[in-house]
């Protein structure tokens, strides 16, 4: 959480120059569609200890799906550079689309010295409870575990290592283009998948507005699929996203009236 605007006492003779400019700037918030970032000194996490494996796709259909439901990541814009993530960081779906930096630490012999990669969250390591946490459960409770394509675990450590110690950092996501909304659904039932979001990169609560109607909540259907039970067909869709660090943005008129099931639309994007 971002610290509080004043954390000590104002000597006296400031007060009659602070109040003025907290006017100016709690004005100049409301009237703008996208609230400014924190500093980026807020931004970055501590690192921190973890363990990474990797995957070898077999198949192309391997690098689409997901827990977090982008389809073909490749096409999602996120391509190799992803991660899944064992139960005790992914959230039940919140964390997908979040950035990581990793770089491979403690040992001389598979590292590969002075690398680190960037990925981002579109899976989740499902625990297997026929093994213990420390005896071939790798994703189970309490770990915090990586799995990486092996392209992307390949950057920072030889293959042969595989179950590496790591150490990991969240940071902010730079993304080519605006926030998406692929749109699926039938009759009232609206289901739109949110992709390609900068800043924390996951998204915490998604509005959506039809050009007759108001701001309507939609709810997460699972990883960062949203739904609402609403009849928004023959009217321009708006959409306000809000992510895990507060920040909201709105993108108004994204999809035109004439819009289908099936299609996908651009918005505005996160200011990193």
């Amino acid at each position: 959480m971002p610290p509080p605007l004043l954390q000590n006492p104002i000597h006296t003779l400031l007060k009659p120059l602070l109040l003025p400019l907290l006017f100016i700037f709690a004005i100049t918030s409301l009237t703008s569609s996208t609230t400014t970032p924190p500093p980026l000194s807020t931004t970055l996490s501590q690192w921190q200890s973890a363990r990474a494996t990797y995957y070898a796709a077999s198949d192309p259909r391997d690098t689409v799906g997901g827990a977090c439901g982008y389809g073909d990541l490749v096409k999602a814009g996120y391509g190799m550079t992803t991660v899944g993530l064992s139960e005790s960081m992914f959230e039940r779906g919140q964390i997908c689309g979040a950035c990581f930096q990793l770089q491979c630490v403690d040992d001389l012999r598979w590292c590969i010295p002075g690398t680190h990669i960037i990925v981002t969250v579109t899976n989740f390591c499902a625990p297997n409870y026929g093994f213990t946490s420390d005896g071939g459960g790798k994703c189970n409770p309490p770990n915090k575990h990586f799995v990486l394509p092996i392209e992307a675990f390949e950057k920072i450590a030889i293959w042969k290592a595989a179950n590496m110690p790591i150490q990991y950092r969240r940071i902010k996501c730079r993304r080519d283009g605006g926030i998406r909304f692929a749109i699926s659904g039938s009759g009232i039932f609206l289901s739109v998948l949110i992709s390609n979001v900068a800043g924390a990169g996951d998204v915490t609560a998604v509005k959506i507005k039809g050009s007759r109607t108001g701001w309507l909540d939609m709810g997460r259907n699972w990883g960062q699929n949203w739904h609402v039970n609403a009849n928004l067909q023959n009217q321009a869709l708006s959409f306000e996203v809000t992510s895990s660090d507060r920040m909201t943005v709105i993108s108004y008129n994204v999809a035109p009236k004439d819009w289908r099931f099936g299609q996908a639309f651009e918005g505005k994007q996160f200011e990193t």
